[in-house]
């Protein structure tokens, strides 16, 4: 089995992973840093990247799906090989 095969998807997810992480970290820190009452622009861009975060973590579950189809061919076509050696 090619290395680069099973990397690339692997490293899809991380790439997602790592973004969706940096997103939560900038809700954490603006919510830790607001004040008890918002102003509607900081609202508005609270809510943008909650919607932000939440299309990450649907791509990082897509991304996953097709990794874990990727991971069941690459397993089938080695098994279909074993058993025609």
């Amino acid at each position: 089995m090619d290395p680069g095969v099973v990397l690339v998807p692997v490293g899809s997810i991380l790439a997602v992973i790592a973004a969706v992480y940096v997103a939560v970290a900038k809700l954490i820190r603006l919510r830790a840093t607001l004040p008890e009452s918002t102003s509607a622009d900081t609202t508005v861009r609270l809510e943008a990247l909650e919607r932000e975060v939440d299309g990450l973590r649907q791509e990082m579950a897509e991304t996953h799906e097709r990794l874990d189809v990727t991971e069941r061919l690459l397993n089938q076509a080695r098994d279909e090989r074993r058993l025609g050696s």
